[in-house]
């Protein structure tokens, strides 16, 4: 069970949020604060998986919270509460580190969804940890346990990750599965490897194609993103992955371009790319 902590100045807010996480069995909440100086350390003694922190707060606001812990302990996930929702104060929020945005009144269908979500990122994460852990080792029981859980459908998952992405039917994106399925096969990590060379073994025609190939798709798959985030900053594959399987600086430096408020978009890194989609991967429809 997921340990939660919740920071809202309003106290009925905390109640309802806490109702709704027991009465779904969503998690246990471990504490609460109201704001104040003493947030961060109370948070950090709790030591809770998921933090959901409302954005506005008198003494200080949830986004120095998030920074605050950020910088303490990077395992922790949030979940950021507002009525307030500006497209320029949720980026804020993203660019501070937070999972998932969910506005004010609290909607228990919102709040269930989104916490489901997370628990599953938080799961899939650990379950990748451990695997990590279980190859360094070289422990074949280990290894024979943990392969009849979801990592089976890994590739399954990436699949869907590039769909909604919008790249699933580029030939990049047959490239960046090819290269997946080799990690998988091989046990490593895209890290201890150069693109170029993960190219030169497995390109179907040559080295360099390939690459070119899977750089296009990358990049594509952030100008599909940058454009959903302009349409609707709330759809929910641009909340998922424009924080997660991309860098957020760098999708609303995209969006920025297309607006034309820059002479350049978002960067992209094919290496934290392909990391990122397989330590973030979807079980299901969720």
């Amino acid at each position: 069970m997921l340990k939660v902590y919740i920071v809202d100045d309003d106290i009925s807010v905390v109640k309802i949020l806490e109702n709704i996480i027991e009465d779904c069995d969503l998690g246990d909440v471990v504490g609460y604060s109201l704001g104040g100086e003493d947030t961060v350390n109370d948070i950090l003694l709790s030591d809770p998986d998921i933090v959901l922190i409302d954005l506005l707060m008198p003494d200080k606001d949830g986004i120095e919270i998030v920074k605050d812990i950020r910088e303490e302990d990077n395992n922790i996930k949030f979940i950021m509460i507002s009525q307030v929702n500006t497209k320029e104060m949720i980026g804020n929020a993203y660019e501070s580190g937070i999972e998932f945005f969910i506005n004010k009144p609290i909607n228990i269908i919102e709040v269930k969804n989104i916490m489901e979500k997370l628990s599953e990122k938080i799961k899939m994460e650990k379950i990748l940890t451990q695997i990590e852990s279980v190859v360094k080792k070289d422990d074949q029981k280990s290894i024979e346990k943990i392969s009849k859980n979801p990592v089976l459908d890994v590739i399954t998952n990436i699949k869907k990750i590039l769909n909604k992405l919008g790249i699933l039917g580029e030939k990049g994106g047959e490239d960046i599965i090819r290269i997946c399925q080799y990690l998988l096969k091989t046990k490593t990590s895209i890290f201890d490897y150069k693109i170029k060379d993960l190219c030169n073994l497995l390109a179907e025609d040559n080295q360099k194609a390939m690459e070119q190939r899977i750089r296009r798709a990358i990049n594509k798959g952030l100008v599909n993103l940058a454009n959903i985030g302009m349409e609707d900053y709330m759809n929910s594959t641009f909340t998922k992955y424009s924080n997660s399987i991309y860098n957020f600086q760098d999708v609303k430096a995209q969006m920025d371009y297309i607006r034309g408020k820059r002479k350049t978009g978002g960067k992209i890194n094919v290496k934290k790319f392909i990391d990122n989609i397989m330590a973030y991967q979807e079980i299901g429809d969720m």
